[in-house]
């Protein structure tokens, strides 16, 4: 049987906090923030735009519009895709808020646990934003129905028993290999499960439809895409530091299942009657994302012929307030209300 993970303690009086000493996971620590000796720099860097990036739910204006076009301007094949989407959101939304404690706990960085928990509270933030949408623009008769589509959907169902089903098998026998899959699943869930739904929110206000739907969901992308950074760079730390649990046939296979599911869940529910969307362009955005994300792990692409995006007409629907990622440096550039915060943890 292979040997559990140590959760870190609470106070450890044994411990070395020492940047010689310290790894990203099975590290002894004290418990200790000490958040002016870092290691990680990523992880600084990351702090100053995730706290720049506050925001919340209710300061985004005009949803009592997008109950109006709900309504009166989507087509039921539109009606569907949103409820539909807006289910699948919130329960990635949900189970990253609960489930991030937990792999933090085997995170031996003070500075990556401060970011861990700041991004559980964004999941949370995530989280209020799809209620906030729901209170607002569908009616109370439909609210319980799209929380729970996964009860009567087979396809969401199955993709919402995956994701739980990794994190659950760590939290169960908390060893190494479990670990691992875990940060995997973790990375997948953060940069490709949302992306194909954000792409029809894009395509509706592209469309003049939904307006802030779409800018609520510009928001939210701006927190996922650090998240992804996060992980992406948990992930690499893992391989220099541990390269016996680096395992790039795991990654690959659990990459061919994600796109896998992600592709038939989006065919389903989009079906073809969404204008700007096809099956077509669906797989090509899965495979071209797979591709990005797996070069920010320095990996070869799965899709070799899927090289390009192409929704290029959306990607101006993802500058918002010019915050950019690099994914292949897995860093955050152009920095905007992250000014105002040296000082505070200035580097």
């Amino acid at each position: 049987m292979a040997e559990y993970l140590q959760k870190n303690k609470i106070f450890n009086p044994e411990g070395d906090d020492s940047i010689a000493n310290r790894t990203i996971i099975k590290g002894n620590v004290t418990g200790l923030f000490n958040l002016g000796d870092v290691k990680y720099n990523w992880a600084k860097q990351m702090y100053q735009v995730m706290i720049g990036n506050f925001w919340v739910p209710e300061k985004v204006s005009g949803l009592q519009d997008d109950a109006i076009v709900y309504k009166q301007g989507l087509s039921p094949a539109e009606q569907r895709a949103y409820r539909g989407i807006i289910s699948f959101l919130t329960f990635l939304d949900s189970l990253q808020t609960v489930n991030l404690p937990h792999f933090s706990d085997y995170i031996t960085s003070s500075e990556v646990n401060l970011i861990l928990s700041i991004q559980s509270y964004q999941e949370a933030i995530h989280s209020q934003s799809y209620t906030t949408i729901l209170e607002t623009v569908v009616d109370a008769k439909e609210r319980e129905e799209i929380y729970y589509f996964w009860r009567d959907d087979k396809h969401l169902l199955k993709r919402n028993k995956f994701i739980g089903d990794i994190y659950q098998r760590f939290l169960d026998e908390p060893n190494d290999k479990n670990f691992f899959a875990g940060i995997i699943g973790n990375f997948l869930l953060e940069s490709l499960y949302f992306y194909n739904g954000f792409a029809f929110f894009d395509t509706l206000a592209y469309n003049s439809k939904m307006i802030a739907t779409g800018r609520m969901i510009n928001y939210i992308r701006r927190d996922e895409l650090t998240h992804v950074a996060i992980f992406a760079n948990i992930l690499k730390e893992i391989k220099k530091e541990f390269p016996e649990m680096w395992d790039e046939k795991l990654i690959n296979e659990m990459f061919a299942e994600a796109v896998k599911q992600e592709i038939d869940w989006t065919h389903h529910i989009l079906g073809n009657d969404i204008p700007g969307i096809s099956k077509d362009s669906t797989v090509k955005y899965t495979k071209y994302l797979a591709n990005t994300r797996l070069a920010m792990l320095n990996m070869p692409p799965l899709y070799p012929d899927e090289m390009s995006n192409p929704y290029k007409h959306l990607e101006a629907m993802a500058d918002n307030n010019s915050e950019k990622t690099n994914f292949f440096e897995s860093t955050v550039v152009n920095y905007t209300q992250s000014s105002s915060m040296k000082g505070t943890w200035d580097f």
